[in-house]
């Protein structure tokens, strides 16, 4: 494996778990100086923690609940007094929801999805910004979701919150791209710490998500994803921007074949 991020300082949000702990390691074994950004102090550290042992990374921990925005900004300041810079951004984290009928949602469930799914995002990303312009280089990679795309059901606050953080990508593509600074989507097909959350309220879905992929299963966050946004946060992605990348074993390409029972209201 090529260290191709050697020297880069990353800051990944909710690196703790899942997608975001597999892109960390990713990171690590590349080369690159991380700071995961989490909520969950334990998982944060022992993430980081590991990434030194194991890894052997400069690795460090920030607890960030990314739907305060205090805590979002004092993120990105904390690499950039560590390290200097912040050279890649990862959007990641998400703080759960609920699988029930658009009837059924409330404003505070669609009000703490945007906060952690778009909120956090736009302030990382308008915290970033000035650094990366300064140096004329920088990557933003935004884990969006096929839940929006394909308009799953009982996901109405989460498709929502990622539909709206891939319009925030596009356009702050368009506008940074002068600067040096590339912004790209991951829509990921991968067994998430959400997915696992949503297998374990309907293990019924689980073989059928498996089934209903093109390559008979759902990916690995480390493995199958994290090699993508290393990609996506290296040198040679200079001139590819404003995309979203289905990492999704060809999910995206006829729609979801499964969906929850949901009950409608009485």
């Amino acid at each position: 494996m090529t260290r191709g991020l050697e020297g880069k300082a990353a800051v990944v949000t909710g690196g703790g778990d899942g997608i975001g702990y597999g892109i960390c390691r990713r990171f690590a074994a590349d080369g690159a100086r991380v700071l995961v950004a989490e909520r969950d102090a334990e998982a944060g550290e022992r993430a980081a923690a590991t990434l030194r042992d194991e890894l052997g990374a400069d690795a460090r921990f920030v607890a960030t609940d990314v739907s305060d925005r205090a805590q979002v900004v004092g993120a990105i300041e904390a690499a950039i007094d560590t390290w200097g810079s912040i050279d890649v951004l990862v959007n990641n984290a998400w703080g759960g929801g609920q699988i029930s009928r658009v009837e059924q949602k409330t404003d505070v469930l669609l009000e703490a999805a945007f906060a952690v799914g778009y909120l956090g995002p736009f302030w990382a990303m308008q915290a970033a910004f000035p650094h990366m312009r300064a140096q004329r280089w920088g990557r933003v990679i935004n884990l969006c979701s096929l839940n929006g795309v394909n308009a799953h059901m009982g996901t109405l606050e989460y498709n929502s919150a990622k539909e709206a953080l891939r319009a925030l990508t596009r356009t702050a593509a368009r506008e940074w791209a002068p600067y040096g600074i590339v912004v790209n989507a991951i829509c990921p097909g991968a067994k998430s710490a959400a997915f696992r959350r949503a297998m374990a309220e309907h293990p019924e879905l689980e073989a059928a998500a498996d089934a209903s992929n093109p390559m008979g299963r759902i990916g690995d966050p480390e493995e199958d994803i994290a090699p993508v946004a290393a990609f996506l946060a290296g040198e040679d992605c200079r001139y590819l921007t404003g995309n979203t990348l289905f990492v999704d074993g060809g999910g995206h390409i006829n729609g979801v074949a499964w969906a929850p029972d949901l009950p409608e209201t009485p």
